[in-house]
């Protein structure tokens, strides 16, 4: 097997490479570029995933370390999509738990796209039932829920996620508004493509010392799941 390089940052054609694939997304024009591909994006991207690993297994050991399974594919699956460009413009890299029901457990994520570099964490396909437990246990202990995430709120991250259309009625005060009013919810940054950490080790640096600080929120969304599960 080929032995993964060291991570030290992506590259100014990473950035090239995927606004050009933006403007060129078909078959030729990528093949003819597929060693480029490889070079400034899949490479650095195997690397990073290599590197953050033994950091997220301190987080949770049950993550999927495996760099084929935290790596998105290039390729878009077209067979149910309205979008039939055969490429993606981005490219990211997850870190999830071996489970059959992953979709409903918190995940962190770092994407390279061709009009960002976004990464974060949170509960991105969880059923009804695990974000309703979630805003029940914000209720039961507001105090401790807002000093924990004010923490994340102060290294930077916002607060997103798709919305109710209407608003759900509680009586809590607005700075928990944006954790009850959606049916997915997560933590981001994004920073623009002009940042020079995206070009050395520093982003490296930077996702450990992020990542690293929105554990907790991560471990209380992984017990809320956990909660769930275990009910009748």
């Amino acid at each position: 097997m080929k032995e993964i390089p060291s991570f030290t940052g992506f590259k100014p054609e990473t950035v090239r490479f995927l606004q050009e694939l933006k403007e060129n997304n078909y078959k030729q024009w990528f093949d003819e570029r597929k060693t480029v591909y490889q070079e400034v994006l899949l490479e650095p991207f195997r690397a990073l995933a290599v590197m953050l690993s033994p950091i997220m297994y301190n987080v949770d050991p049950m993550f999927d370390l495996r760099p084929a399974k935290m790596l998105s594919r290039i390729y878009r699956d077209v067979r149910f999509s309205s979008n039939k460009d055969p490429y993606k413009t981005s490219m990211w890299l997850n870190f999830q738990r071996m489970t059959t029901h992953w979709e409903n457990f918190p995940g962190y994520f770092a994407e390279f796209s061709a009009e960002y570099f976004m990464y974060g964490m949170g509960l991105f396909m969880p059923k009804r039932k695990v974000i309703d437990h979630l805003r029940e246990e914000i209720g039961y202990s507001p105090g401790s829920f807002r000093e924990m995430t004010q923490t994340v709120l102060d290294t930077g991250f916002e607060v997103a996620g798709e919305t109710y259309k209407r608003p759900l009625a509680n009586d809590l005060p607005e700075f928990y508004q944006p954790w009850m009013q959606r049916k997915n919810v997560y933590v981001v940054k994004t920073l623009p493509l002009t940042d020079e950490r995206l070009f050395s080790g520093a982003i490296a640096l930077q996702l450990i010392e992020d990542f690293t600080q929105i554990a907790d929120l991560y471990h209380f969304m992984v017990e809320i799941v956990q909660e769930v599960e275990i009910q009748p």
